[in-house]
Formats: C-alpha cells, sequence, structure tokens
C-alpha cells in the first residue's frame, strides 16, 4: 500500500471516520521504501506503481506489458526466473531475494526482497501481485535498530523516552537498575513516581517546556532517594524533544547521570575555597587595631554571617585590666593533656564579654552563659562546656538543642596565643544552617588563634604603652610651671593607644638672676626606646642649666649626649666608632630636635639656640584700638638636629615687649598626614594672633582650632606671656674698684631693702653683699656691679670683669681666710656663679618673710651664730 494512504486515527474523531483521514507521509513504508506491481495471467506486468517507479527507475509505460524476467534479471538467471513465475501463476507463493538491474540504464543495480502472493482476475484466471523492498532499505533501518538498541539499552546512563503525555514510554535497563523492577514495569509511569513532590514539580515543568518550545535543557539538576534509600542523590538531567519522520513531535528524551560524588566534591571544593577566602579576610582584617575590643569585633565581623549565624568572645578581665598574674597550666593527677606543652589559663577566673553579633536575631547564645551581655563580667559554671574548654584548652562541639532553641550547632573554641589562654570564642549555626564539620572545626581554631594573637599582641602593646607613658609623664614638668616676670601655659597630649609613645619634652628651669630657660625638643622616632632618649636628654639639658651656659653651649654640649646615646661607651666611643663603618652599623643613632630660650625679666630678653626644631612664635601686643596682628615666626638660624654632631649653634637674641606672647611646640601641632606644614604654621600664627586673651584660654583655642588629631603623634606646646620685672624691683649700680666701695655696697643694700619691705633681710643682706663685693675687690678685675632684684626670693648678684671662677673650699683652723663663701652658702637659700661676656657674676638668693612670721634669713643668722664664732675664731 503506498505510504500516502495510510490511515491513522485522530484523538476525538470516530473509528469510521478514522479510518478515511490522511496521515502526513513519515511512516516506517516510507523508510523502507515498499513498491508493488502484478503480473497477468500471460506473466507480463499489467500493473506498475509509483513507488515501484522510484525503486526501479522505470515509469509505468515502459514497464506495463514487459515480462519482469527479461527486463529486470541477469541472462544468467532468466531461466531460474522463468520457472519461478510459472509456479507462482500456478498459485504457489514465494518469497525471496532477487537481483535487479534496471534495464536500458546507466548498469545500475541492486537487490530486492519480493513477496509474491498469487491472485485470480475476475475471469479466475490466475495472476500475481508481488510487493518490492528495497534490500538496502532494510539493512540500513536493521543497522539503525541495532545502533538504536545499543545506545539505548546499553548506555551506563539513565535514558527515559517520554510521550508526549508525559508518562514513559520506554527505559533502559540502567534507569531499571537504579529505580528498581524490569524494563517493562515502567512503562506508563509519570516523574512523580519517583521523585519528591517538590522536585516531581521542576521536573515536570521542565519537560512541558521542552515538549511546547523544542528548546533543550541541560544539567538540570535534580535531587531525591532511591527506592529503599534514605540517602538523597544528585542527578543531572538532559532533555531534547523527539521527533517522528514528518517533523511533528513524537516524545521527549531524557538523559539522567548520578552526579552525587561531583556534587560532594564541588561542595567541599567550595567550603574549602570558602574558607581559605575567609581566613584570607581575617589576615586582613583582624588585627588592624592595637585595641582589645576591637579585635574581637574584628573577629565576629569575619564569620557573621560568612561562616556562622551568631558569635561572641569573652576575654579575662584581668586581661582587660592589664593583669598578667594569670596561673600556668596546673600539674598532676587528672589534668588532660594538652595540645600544646605549657598552655596557661585561669577557668576560674572571671571573664567579660567583650563582643557579640548575630545574623539572625538580637537574641544571644544558647546554653552556659546565654544572657551574658557585652561588657558584662561572668564566669562559666565549672561543669559547663566553656569551662571545659578553658580547663583543657580544647574544642567543644556541642550538636543539637531543644524544639524552641534557635540554635542548633555550636562551636566553643578557647583562644591560645603564645602559651597562654587569652579567652574564649562562640560559633554557633542556627536551624535551617549546616551544621559544624570537622573541617569547620578546624577553621573555628585557626580563626580563634589569629584573633588570640592579635589580641595578645595588643595587650603587651597596651602593656608597654601604657609603661611608657608612664615614665614619659614623669619626666615631664610636674604642675604648672612657675617663672619670673612671666605667665606660663603648656599642655601636653601623648598619642593615643593605637600610635606608639613619642619623645616630645617641654621644660621650665629656673636660672639665677630670676631669669628662666624654655625648652621644648622631640626625640625622632617612637616608642619606648625615644621615651627613654627624651628622658636622658631632658635630664641633660637640667644639668647643663645648672652651669649656666649661653644657649649655643648648652646645644652643643646636648649635642654630644645625644652623639653618646647609642654607644656603649658613650661620646667618644660613638667618634671613635663613625671611623669604622662596622661598629657605626651596630649604634644606634639617636636624632632629636630642640630649641633652648632663656629670657632676663630684667632686660625682657630672650636669647635663643635652635637645633633643627620648628621656629618659635612670637605675638606682639596690639596697639589700643588696633586689631589684634598674627604670630611672626622667629627667625633664628636653624641648626642640625641633635645627634650629628660637627656643626656649631648660633644664638639670636630678642627684645621682648611688655605683654607679648611667646609659644614654643612640637611639630606634632602643625604637621600631620592630612595636612601640610605651611598650612599648620599658618594656622598656629592666626590661632595666637590675640595675646591679650587668658593664657590657658590660648592654649585650648590653639588646640580646638588647628584640628591637630592628637592620636597621630604626641603635642607638646609651650607658651608664656611676657611681663618683666618693674623697674622698682630692680636695683643697680656701679661700684669704683676701691676699698670703701665695700661700706658703699652695705649702705645700698640697706636702703633698698625697706623699701620692699624687707627689714628682716637687712643684716643678712648686708652680711653676704659685704662678702661678695669684697671678693670681687681682692680676687676679681675691673669696675664692680652690684645688683638687687626682687620677686618670689630676693637675688644678689655681683659682677667683675674677671672670668676666673670663685671656688668655694673648707678654711683649716690656723687660715685667717677662706671662710667667705661658706658664710654665703650658710646663710643664703642658695648661691653659684656664672660667666658672662665681659667676666663672670657671683650670686646669691633669699627666700622672703612668710606672711605673719619672721625671716627665714634672719633665722638662719640667728641659729649659726657659733658657726660664725667659730669661723672667726
Amino acid at each position: 500500500m503506498p505510504a500516502q494512504a495510510h490511515q491513522t486515527r485522530v484523538p476525538g474523531e470516530s473509528w469510521h471516520d478514522s479510518l478515511w483521514h490522511s496521515s502526513p507521509p513519515g511512516s516506517i513504508y516510507d523508510y523502507i521504501k515498499v513498491a508493488s506491481f502484478s503480473i497477468g495471467p500471460d506473466g507480463l506486468i499489467d500493473q506498475w506503481s509509483l513507488r515501484a517507479e522510484e525503486l526501479f527507475g522505470l515509469p509505468a509505460a515502459q514497464a506495463v506489458g514487459r515480462d519482469p524476467v527479461d527486463a529486470f534479471m541477469p541472462p544468467e538467471l532468466r531461466d531460474g526466473g522463468h520457472r519461478r513465475v510459472a509456479e507462482i501463476l500456478d498459485g504457489k507463493e514465494w518469497t525471496g531475494l532477487v537481483p535487479f538491474r534496471i534495464p536500458g540504464g546507466d548498469g545500475a543495480h541492486g537487490v530486492a526482497e519480493i513477496y509474491v502472493m498469487p491472485t485470480q482476475t475476475e475471469t479466475g484466471e490466475r495472476a500475481a501481485l508481488c510487493v518490492v523492498v528495497d534490500v538496502r532499505a532494510l539493512r540500513r533501518i536493521e543497522s539503525d535498530l541495532a545502533a538504536s538498541q545499543a545506545i539505548f539499552g546499553q548506555s551506563p546512563f539513565g535514558f527515559l523516552l517520554f510521550g508526549t503525555d508525559l508518562t514513559v514510554q520506554r527505559a533502559n535497563r540502567r534507569f531499571a537498575t537504579v529505580f528498581g523492577g524490569a524494563v517493562e514495569e515502567h512503562r506508563g509511569r509519570t516523574v512523580h513516581d519517583y521523585l519528591p513532590a517538590h522536585e516531581a514539580d521542576r521536573m515536570a515543568a521542565a519537560l512541558r517546556r521542552v515538549l511546547e518550545t523544542g528548546e533543550s535543557v541541560t544539567d538540570l539538576r535534580i535531587t531525591g532517594a532511591a527506592p529503599g534509600s534514605r540517602e538523597n542523590r544528585h542527578w543531572s538531567i538532559n532533555l531534547y524533544r523527539v521527533h517522528g519522520g514528518t517533523g511533528r513531535p513524537i516524545g521527549i528524551a531524557g538523559l539522567g547521570t548520578d552526579v552525587t560524588r561531583r556534587h560532594l566534591a564541588a561542595r567541599e571544593a567550595a567550603g574549602v575555597r570558602r574558607n581559605l577566602a575567609l581566613l584570607n579576610e581575617a589576615g586582613h582584617r583582624i588585627g588592624n587595631s592595637l585595641d582589645l575590643e576591637t579585635t574581637a569585633r574584628e573577629l565576629l565581623d569575619v564569620t557573621v554571617p560568612g561562616f556562622c549565624d551568631l558569635a561572641a568572645v569573652d576575654l579575662y578581665e584581668g586581661l582587660l585590666l592589664g593583669d598578667d598574674d594569670r596561673p600556668a597550666r596546673p600539674q598532676g593527677p587528672g589534668v588532660p593533656t594538652l595540645p600544646g606543652q605549657g598552655v596557661r589559663r585561669a577557668p576560674s577566673a572571671p571573664l567579660r564579654r567583650v563582643a557579640f553579633a548575630s545574623a539572625v536575631s538580637d537574641a544571644p547564645l544558647s546554653g552556659p552563659g546565654a544572657l551574658v551581655s557585652v561588657g558584662e563580667t561572668h564566669r562559666y559554671p565549672a561543669a559547663s562546656p566553656g569551662a571545659v574548654a578553658l580547663r583543657t584548652a580544647r574544642t567543644r562541639l556541642i550538636e543539637g538543642g531543644g524544639s524552641d532553641d534557635l540554635v542548633q550547632s555550636t562551636l566553643i573554641v578557647p583562644m591560645v596565643a603564645h602559651d597562654t589562654v587569652v579567652g574564649l570564642a562562640q560559633f554557633s549555626r542556627t536551624k535551617g544552617s549546616e551544621p559544624f564539620g570537622e573541617r569547620d572545626r578546624a577553621v573555628a581554631v585557626e580563626l580563634a588563634a589569629r584573633a588570640a594573637v592579635c589580641i595578645d599582641n595588643a595587650r603587651l602593646y597596651r602593656r608597654e604603652h601604657e609603661r611608657a607613658l608612664i615614665l614619659q609623664r614623669s619626666l615631664l614638668p610636674p604642675g604648672d610651671p612657675e617663672a619670673a616676670g612671666l605667665d606660663i601655659a603648656c599642655r601636653y597630649l601623648p598619642g593615643n593607644a593605637a600610635t606608639e609613645v613619642g619623645g616630645d619634652w617641654f621644660d621650665v628651669i629656673e636660672l639665677p638672676g630670676h631669669r628662666t630657660a624654655l625648652v621644648v625638643g622631640d626625640v625622632m622616632g617612637r616608642g619606648l626606646r625615644a621615651a627613654v632618649a627624651m628622658g636622658e636628654l631632658r635630664t641633660a639639658v637640667r644639668t647643663l642649666a645648672l652651669l649656666d651656659l649661653e644657649p649655643a653651649e648648652v646645644l652643643s654640649a646636648l649635642d654630644e649626649v645625644a652623639r653618646g646615646l647609642g654607644a656603649p661607651g658613650g661620646a667618644q666611643q660613638a667618634s671613635r666608632s663613625a671611623l669604622h663603618s662596622r661598629d657605626a652599623d651596630r649604634s644606634e643613632v639617636y636624632l632629636a630636635t630642640c630649641v633652648y630660650a632663656v629670657y632676663d625679666p630684667v632686660t625682657r630678653r630672650c636669647t635663643i639656640a635652635n637645633a633643627g626644631h620648628m621656629p618659635p612664635v612670637l605675638v606682639e601686643p596690639a596697639e589700643d584700638g588696633a586689631e589684634p596682628r598674627p604670630g611672626l615666626l622667629l627667625e633664628i638660624p636653624t641648626g642640625m638636629p641633635l645627634g650629628v654632631g660637627g656643626e656649631p649653634f648660633e644664638e639670636v637674641e630678642v627684645e621682648l615687649p611688655e605683654g607679648a606672647l611667646l609659644a614654643l611646640y612640637t611639630d606634632g601641632l602643625v604637621e600631620s598626614r592630612d595636612h601640610p606644614l605651611e598650612e599648620g604654621l599658618r594656622g598656629l600664627r592666626g590661632a595666637v594672633a590675640d595675646p591679650a586673651r587668658p593664657l590657658e584660654e590660648v592654649c585650648d583655642h590653639v588646640l580646638d582650632t588647628l584640628h591637630t588629631r592628637h592620636g597621630e603623634d604626641d603635642i607638646a606646646l609651650l607658651m608664656a606671656r611676657v611681663q618683666g620685672l618693674p623697674v622698682e624691683a630692680v636695683g643697680d649700680w656701679q661700684l669704683p674698684r676701691e676699698a670703701r666701695s665695700v661700706g658703699r655696697a652695705r649702705e645700698l643694700a640697706r636702703a633698698k631693702l625697706p623699701g620692699w619691705g624687707l627689714e628682716g633681710l637687712l643684716d643678712t643682706t648686708e652680711l653676704l653683699v659685704s662678702e661678695l663685693v669684697t671678693n670681687a675687690l681682692r680676687y676679681g678685675e675691673g669696675e664692680i656691679r652690684l645688683r638687687l632684684l626682687l620677686d618670689r626670693t630676693l637675688v644678689c648678684e655681683v659682677w667683675d670683669a674677671n672670668l676666673a671662677q670663685p671656688r668655694r673650699r673648707r678654711a683649716r683652723d690656723t687660715d685667717e681666710g677662706g671662710r667667705g663663701l661658706q658664710l654665703v652658702g650658710l646663710l643664703s637659700a642658695g648661691w653659684g656663679t656664672r660667666r658672662t661676656h665681659r667676666g663672670k657674676t657671683v650670686w646669691f638668693e633669699l627666700p622672703l618673710p612668710m606672711p605673719g612670721g619672721g625671716a627665714p634669713g634672719e633665722a638662719a643668722a640667728e641659729l649659726s651664730a657659733e658657726d660664725l664664732l667659730s669661723m672667726y675664731g
């Protein structure tokens, strides 16, 4: 039957109607190329189908009426062919393979499988109907079927063929092996028979989409359990639509691959990558601060929610308070062996919760210590997991919880650093998250260890920082410094806990003659080393100031001290080491900047020398009604920093008007990472522009205006307002070099003191002035100058042109002299000598009488009467 006449039933039609419904080509008959022709009673072809024309390449006009044996068979086979046709016309059926060739063609030939069925004509004569199939087409179909069966049946992957109604039409053996039963038993089933409801719905939706659109689906991940197993498996499903020969969809093919191992390996690899990324992030984010609480919060910022849902950190209270007296690991029976020998911890010591984080709610952790708030001090019960973890220094994993418990898995991790337990970290995952595994345990231990090391480093730094601050502050002037003729205010702001201690310092030193030395310096570098160097330099400055040297001489001597700080043998060893580069490399280099100023309140002149420091700022008082003028940077030669050596220092003398303001400072006040030095200096000059304001307010205004960001560097600020000694507080006389000048000096002192209300000091002052003037006449040169100064004490100075310094000695009983300076030292509060540009000055100082009491100097004279008698025989 020609393919065009094939009938197929369409759903919804009656069987009678479907008999005459024509289907499009594409059936099996079209693939195997079935042709037909008939042989009449005379043995000749009387009918020739169109498919026969296609198969043999011969039109009906040339085939009808011809002998098929003579027309198509080779000559050597024709005799047998005629006998076979005769038998067929006698009513015998026959089937066989017959070689043929196309008559009159180009020699094309083939083999046909012929089915011969005897028939009768209307008149009862014998005839035959021949159905012919091209053997080549049959072999090709058989080969295709065998290949299809091999691919479908022998595939190691699960193979399903779904019909257009989404039911299983065919399953291969691999699928049946996994899901049980024989291959035929799966016919007619749906995906809901194999998968959980939600996965079956996903699969059915994908099948419908493929059937409707024709778009294939690749690597659809489906999860489900095989029959009889509770373990979920993971499959990768590939779907594509299958078409018939006419191109119409006849179903969907599904290929399933078990990718459970691949899924687990991928999840494991993803977990490893996630943990490596977590540890890498922890390395960057934990330990950026030297604050213990901040470091604990950094740990939780890294772990929540990337590693867990809830987390908390408890640190020992003593650690936070700077107490290092935590007991060492206990010894004896029953004590568990720790992972690291010698681990120190105090499980019974109080802890403070310093950080808590939650990604799901504000509810605290469950379990022991669950109700502890941040900042609260607590202890874990002795048998609790937290106490056990602290006692053994081992991580504890707690699984499960009550039906109302938010947490399902908790890791309690002791934080161990340098064989010391510093605290405890808790990491929890809530229900719905994956419980902690061994890999998570290792990650938690690593995270806690990193945080513990940073916390312990912060603890050590805090301890050293506090010690350095104590040292640094102990070396600064206590209280508010006082000076004659100066109103002084100062500020010292150390760096915060995030920065190291610096070497900034300032000092106010009282000098003879009511003069004052103002010092500000800065040791380069930071830390305890700089603070110690600062202390040594400050002590050296005070020692040099007692020698009453000029500012340039003080800095030169201080430079030698700074050069010797880094060498074990001092400055001389440092100088020798400079000749040998190997020794010089091993020597530490201490460099410092310093400005040293000496103010004389009598002359209102200030002598200043600079060793690489910031220039002082001078603000002159504004005239009445005039706008305040900005400060001026004093032009002082900037020498090399202390410790460089080899360069002399210069000094400049500046006259300071009454009411002027002088500011000395360190670079932390005017320089920072955000503001260049020029901008800071300009801001300082403007901030001190009004010297008439109270000096304390000026200091505060400067710090508030300059935005100094105090934590970046130490800041030292020393401000002095010039007041000067009034004229009436100074007595200054020139005395000729003659014997009667001693009596004249006594007369001048006796005449001056009553005007100052110092009658109680007359005898002592007269006696001591007489001694100094007598020594100037006996051992000095040139004219003699006598000066009395009144401020907080009474100072007497005697000048002469001889540079030789007087030396106090103990006179023997037989000596007739040599007791003058002993007398001065015994009756005065202090005495000394200093060189000047034109000679020397010898001075003594007497304290002023106390209100409502006697004169201390007079009492000293009375108490020393016996000594006086013994000294003068």
